[in-house]
């Protein structure tokens, strides 16, 4: 068998319509989230850790993980995240209930 190329291999990803990084800055690269950063979204409602967690039924040291970057949020989770970033005040009103 013959060795596949670094050019062999970017000829292939772009043969099967992906992106040719080699064409790309790596400045113009971004981090894209499944999910909304939790620090970002706390912050944007005014909320400490503390109240954040409690109002929305977090772990508060789970929280404090994904903050820091220890953990990443999963399944639910980043569900319940997407959800509160689009209607906070509906969240709040059906957990309290």
């Amino acid at each position: 068998m013959e060795a596949t190329t670094e050019e062999d291999i970017q000829r292939h990803i772009v043969e099967d319509g992906g992106i040719d990084l080699g064409e790309l800055d790596e400045a113009e690269f971004r981090v894209v989230r499944a999910y909304p950063d939790p620090r970002s979204l706390r912050r944007k409602l005014g909320m400490t850790q503390e109240e954040f967690a409690s109002t929305f039924g977090l772990n508060l040291y789970t929280l404090r993980d994904w903050e820091q970057g220890r953990a990443q949020p999963e399944g639910t989770a980043r569900t319940l995240l997407r959800v509160i970033e689009h209607a906070p005040e509906t969240v709040r009103q059906a957990l309290a209930a």
